[in-house]
């Protein structure tokens, strides 16, 4: 859904494509496209992983993204900046599960989609110049259970709950009355990691919108979308 803004509001699809060509990782496309939800315009991402790789299940640790990240061609800043939203995953998991980042191979931090999302949203923010995100505080089921390799877990995540405790200046949270994963291990860690600070919108002159849309259909109806708001801040 951020990549989806980041390309609604303006990011060119091939420049963010050949950027992340730069990975020199295999295996992978990313496909986009424009869809209508509760009238309004928004662009859909989805990485597809090809048949291949997903049989061999490659489990990669956070030096094997370090490594991956290194050795690429991309701007040192923007492998810099998603190493950092990797450690921070993988910190959270190896908190919750009760080992050491280095041992993390979740799916949150190895997986080729999440590689993807990941240094795409890096990449985007960068492409497209943006110096400061300014992140709205975080809805959070107030109950429910989600499956993972684990077995069923209650939400709001572990994770995504570790994730957002020790953001300098704390992330503010509310609850929905939902039972539904409303933010994911990878999107808690980047909105916590590229985030200045989190609250109101701030005053600014808008330049770009951008919806992003997700694939998850609402239990209450309501159109799921990420808005982007991209503009010049002002001083009041």
């Amino acid at each position: 859904m951020l990549l989806g803004g980041l390309l609604n509001a303006g990011l060119p699809e091939d420049t963010l494509k050949k950027t992340l060509s730069k990975l020199k990782l295999p295996g992978w496309e990313l496909h986009c496209s424009s869809v209508s939800i509760a009238g309004l315009q928004a662009t859909s991402v989805q990485v597809q992983i090809a048949a291949q790789a997903r049989e061999n299940r490659v489990r990669r640790h956070l030096s094997d993204i370090r490594t991956i990240l290194e050795q690429s061609e991309l701007d040192p800043i923007v492998a810099q900046r998603s190493l950092a939203v990797f450690t921070r995953l993988a910190q959270a998991e190896a908190h919750v599960h009760g080992t050491v980042p280095e041992k993390i191979h979740f799916h949150e931090v190895g997986a080729l989609d999440a590689i993807v999302d990941i240094v795409g949203v890096v990449a985007g923010l960068h492409l497209l110049s943006i110096e400061e995100v300014i992140c709205s505080p975080l809805p959070m089921p107030n109950g429910g259970w989600v499956r993972c390799q684990h077995g069923d877990i209650p939400l709001p995540a572990p994770a995504i709950c570790e994730l957002l405790k020790g953001v300098s200046q704390g992330v503010p949270v509310y609850g929905v009355n939902l039972q539904q994963e409303l933010v994911t291990p990878t999107g808690a860690a980047l909105v916590a990691e590229l985030s200045s600070s989190f609250g109101v919108l701030p005053p600014m002159t808008l330049q770009d919108i951008g919806y992003g849309a997700g694939t998850m259909q609402r239990q209450d109806g309501r159109p799921n979308l990420l808005r982007l708001l991209i503009g010049q801040q002002q001083t009041v």
